[in-house]
């Protein structure tokens, strides 16, 4: 971690967000019937990498992931595990990602007791296992708190990189001496789940841009449409088409830059939109719009309405690729 001193005090930049959310939850008494108790938050952290481990966004020194805790009962352990796979799995499947699930075990320097790692192992097998998912087993590769599974993505180096992680960790309650109280008014000590599910957002954001090739889906794109003017006597239709799909929920910029029809044309190609409006006098005086998709597929004369019905299911289904043209060619 990044540590120094300074005027005789010992300053560290945070490496991991686990011990903010046990110290919420060490902050007030809770019983039983309190658990599970979660808390989560887009947390920044530090690591002081070395310089030659460091890769683009795959391996950056400050990075801002999707920290989550659950600190529960033994017995919730088998179900809150379960539901956090799922979780994990209904994310990666609407990005259309192929991972792989790696299952990290019990290794010489774990902490707790036999029967806690087997419950635990067991809950994540059991939770990897119902959902059908193949999963690697990495035999004594956990870290000492806790058994844990990896969701790990292959960029276009054929390397593997850890992204999502769902993990049981014994040594945060115990070393912050959490505690509820259970039925029998005694104090037991919790588990605590920690999961993140993009994990880094840097290193999730360089894998989803390669899986892609740059080229996101029309749901995922931060640009959705671009409407293009002819020329500035069609500014004002091309705004008032903007207002309209901007209305209807989509992100939409309308290209006003003093360029040729052709510049514009390829400004959005190499910007990669999936789809450009185009606007002329034509249309302007017919309220249509000319279509032109990323794939340099175009359709004429279509009523905008038509156009935003289709963006509409385009982006419910999580299409991987703009089809609007082909189905208005057949």
């Amino acid at each position: 971690m990044f540590a120094w001193e300074q005027d005789g005090t010992e300053y560290g930049l945070k490496p991991m967000n686990c011990a903010n959310h046990a110290h919420v939850y060490g902050d007030e008494r809770h019983s039983y019937r309190d658990l599970p108790l979660k808390f989560a938050e887009f947390g920044t952290c530090y690591r002081n990498e070395q310089s030659g481990e460091l890769s683009g966004m795959l391996r950056v020194r400050g990075f801002t992931q999707d920290d989550g805790h659950a600190f529960l009962r033994e017995d919730q352990l088998r179900e809150e595990l379960l539901a956090h796979v799922r979780v994990v799995e209904e994310i990666y499947d609407s990005f259309g990602f192929d991972v792989e699930y790696v299952l990290e075990t019990k290794g010489d320097d774990a902490i707790g007791s036999d029967e806690i790692w087997e419950t635990a192992t067991g809950a994540l097998r059991n939770a990897l296992e119902t959902e059908g998912l193949d999963y690697d087993v990495e035999a004594g590769e956990a870290a000492f708190y806790g058994p844990k599974i990896g969701v790990n993505a292959i960029d276009a180096l054929d390397r593997s990189w850890t992204i999502g992680t769902v993990q049981v960790d014994f040594n945060i309650p115990e070393r912050l001496d959490l505690a509820y109280v259970g039925e029998d008014n005694e104090e037991h000590r919790p588990v605590a789940i920690h999961r993140a599910l993009l994990g880094s957002f840097e290193r999730f954001m360089a894998v989803l841009i390669e899986h892609f090739k740059g080229n996101f889906p029309t749901w995922l794109a931060p640009e959705q449409v671009r409407v293009l003017p002819i020329s500035d006597d069609q500014l004002e239709y091309a705004d008032s088409v903007a207002a309209d799909i901007r209305e209807a929920g989509f992100r939409v910029e309308v290209e006003d830059r003093d360029m040729t029809v052709g510049r514009k044309i390829r400004a959005g190609h190499d910007d990669r939109v999936p789809y450009m409006l185009i606007v002329g006098s034509d249309e302007a005086d017919a309220e249509t719009v000319s279509v032109r998709d990323r794939q340099e597929r175009e359709v004429n004369d279509v009523e905008l309405s038509t156009f935003v019905d289709h963006l509409r299911t385009e982006r419910d289904q999580k299409s991987e690729d703009p089809y609007f043209v082909p189905v208005q060619n057949h």
